[in-house]
């Protein structure tokens, strides 16, 4: 069962997702907050699974909410809700610890798909925002030091650009010939060598240095 917490300023549109989500057999509304000081209240004492984070609020807004929140609970997923036409907030949002958002003209399509998405600790972004953060990405990467991928090997890399495209264990040790233990093995190395802790920051590192086809 996955626990989510609805975070959004408008009470209406939180009774709406509680009943898209509520109809749902593996999901659960176990908390709402309407501001972003109430969403870490309430993230603190429920721990939810993942947090459905509406970005525009008085207050603290979603993305320092964000921020907050992936700090100190790092098992919770952030989830971040978005009007139409915000897109340029979601690279600020990847990097406060998002792991990824959905539109809420697209909610009732998309939003059940996307919490599944991230709950199992992967990215959930549209193909049309691919392009958007991956020209933003590298435009940071430009300006920034030393690339790290000289730290990993070449078998590294590939099991590391895998991994980001969303490939299971089993799948990249099909591709690649080796057991899934291996390729676990491979991940939790790459992570210790870039300094990362989720599946989600392997995704936005390799979006960084390009490393993912924007389609």
């Amino acid at each position: 069962m996955i626990r989510i917490l609805l975070v959004d300023d408008h009470a209406v549109l939180r009774a709406g997702l509680r009943a898209l989500l509520d109809a749902e057999p593996d999901l659960v509304v176990v908390g709402e907050a309407g501001t972003g000081e109430e969403a870490l209240e309430k993230a603190r004492e429920l721990r939810p699974d993942v947090v459905v984070m509406d970005l525009s609020m008085p207050g603290m807004g979603g993305l320092e909410a964000t921020r907050r929140l992936t700090q100190e609970l790092k098992e919770t997923r952030v989830l971040v809700l978005t009007m139409h036409g915000e897109e340029e907030h979601l690279l600020p949002v990847l990097e406060a610890g998002g792991s990824g958002y959905v539109t809420k003209s697209g909610a009732d399509e998309d939003l059940i798909h996307a919490i599944r998405t991230v709950a199992r600790g992967d990215v959930f972004l549209y193909p049309s925002a691919a392009a958007l953060l991956l020209r933003g990405y590298r435009t940071r990467a430009d300006r920034g030091s030393a690339d790290p991928l000289h730290r990993l090997t070449e078998r590294e890399r590939e099991v590391l650009v895998l991994t980001a495209e969303g490939f299971s264990s089993s799948e990249i040790g099909r591709k690649l010939n080796i057991s899934p233990k291996t390729v676990d093995t491979y991940r939790s190395r790459i992570m210790e060598k870039l300094g990362l802790h989720h599946r989600s920051e392997l995704v936005r590192f390799a979006l960084q240095r390009g490393l993912l086809k924007a389609e």
